[in-house]
């Protein structure tokens, strides 16, 4: 393993850890049909109205969207696509650096999530339809709810306090929505270059949930990854037809192929440089790209 890439896999880390994401200012290109738009405040919740669109066959959904640092850059776009696709009513709150316990009522001060943004809380005010789960798994202790179980000193312990925390997170949502509970969406997480097969075990145990309680599964870290190698990680793919017909998403046309992450963060799929503030990606990245429409895709067929 070459230098460079060790020190850029630690840096990521380390970006991931104090809760980095993007927060530059929008960079020039095409539009698309689904353009990320300007940087909004780090206020954590964003709730977001669809216009007013002409009658379609089926009732638009009421969509809100939960998790940590991918799901906090992802956000606008998912909902712009959400709002295309299906006209859909959709309310984001991700929190950077958070896990499934973040979400859970009566965690108190231990969680980074106040109990407004709670996912029971949220439930309750704004009735949705879908429930989008989307966390990579937090697994080196920074967040004070998981009581300093890590998946490097005991995975034996990681993976029954995760698996725990997603059965509760469920059964939460669930009565929190009362007669007509809402779909949870499960959002299945691409490949890990450093722990691999926590992030295959992490989305075995959301399969598993969404098997048991009647929910459903986005594999968004599909589009993500080699089409022959689903846990295999790589900074860039070939160019999808989608990303040929929307060439500000195809970033090496010349070469077929496009950039999922940057130099410097092996995580993250946006392609602005990270910083300590949370916020929307501010610019155009096939990665977000994919997994918002994966995910968008997985809704719209339930709703048709």
């Amino acid at each position: 393993m070459r230098r460079p890439w060790i020190v850029g896999v630690l840096l990521a880390g380390l970006l991931l850890g104090g809760c980095g994401d993007p927060a530059s200012g929008p960079e020039a290109a095409p539009p698309t049909p689904a353009e990320p738009g300007a940087a909004q405040s780090p206020s954590s919740t964003t709730r977001q109205r669809p216009a007013a669109s002409p009658t379609t066959g089926a009732q638009a959904p009421t969509v809100l969207y939960l998790g940590d640092s991918l799901a906090m850059e992802n956000q606008k776009v998912l909902g712009q696509s959400l709002r295309d696709e299906l006209h859909a009513h959709y309310t984001s709150a991700p929190y950077s650096g958070t896990t499934l316990c973040d979400y859970l009522e009566g965690t108190g001060e231990r969680s980074l999530v106040p109990a407004a943004d709670k996912a029971a809380a949220l439930v309750r005010s704004l009735r949705p339809d879908y429930v989008v789960l989307q966390f990579w798994g937090n697994s080196w202790g920074y967040t004070p709810c998981m009581d300093g179980i890590t998946y490097s000193a005991n995975r034996d312990t990681y993976f029954s306090r995760y698996a725990a925390d997603a059965e509760r997170l469920t059964d939460q949502i669930a009565r929190a929505g009362g007669a007509r509970p809402p779909k949870v969406v499960w959002v299945l997480q691409g490949p890990d270059p450093i722990t691999p097969d926590r992030v295959r075990r992490v989305n075995a145990l959301y399969q598993k949930r969404a098997d048991t309680s009647g929910d459903l599964v986005a594999d968004a870290g599909r589009t993500v990854s080699p089409a022959s190698a689903r846990y295999t990680w790589a900074q860039y793919l070939p160019c999808t037809s989608y990303e040929h017909h929307h060439s500000a998403y195809c970033t090496q046309p010349g070469r077929d192929r496009t950039a999922l992450h940057r130099d410097d963060d092996y995580l993250h799929f946006c392609l602005a440089p990270t910083t300590s503030t949370p916020k929307p990606c501010p610019v155009r990245s096939p990665g977000i790209m994919r997994i918002t429409r994966e995910i968008t895709r997985a809704i719209a067929a339930q709703v048709h």
